[in-house]
């Protein structure tokens, strides 16, 4: 059985659909895919994943929710 959280399955299945673009490239158009479609609680919960270690998301994932961070926190 799958443990995954859901918004790391969900980063993780959008960043997939970039994987031929360049990783900057990608990493955009995933945040701003976040930024839209995602509501303030899933974007929450992603930066917490990544704070608690990121296990489980892509390199794309995770770059775009460094992108997502508030500016000044890190």
């Amino acid at each position: 059985m799958d443990h995954t959280p859901p918004h790391v399955r969900l980063a993780n299945e959008i960043a997939e659909q970039f994987t031929h673009r360049p990783l900057d490239e990608a990493a955009q158009a995933v945040a701003t895919h976040m930024r839209t479609f995602w509501e303030p609680r899933m974007r929450t919960a992603l930066l917490e994943h990544i704070a608690a270690g990121g296990a489980g998301l892509d390199p794309i994932a995770l770059r775009a929710a460094e992108l997502l961070r508030p500016a000044g926190v890190r």
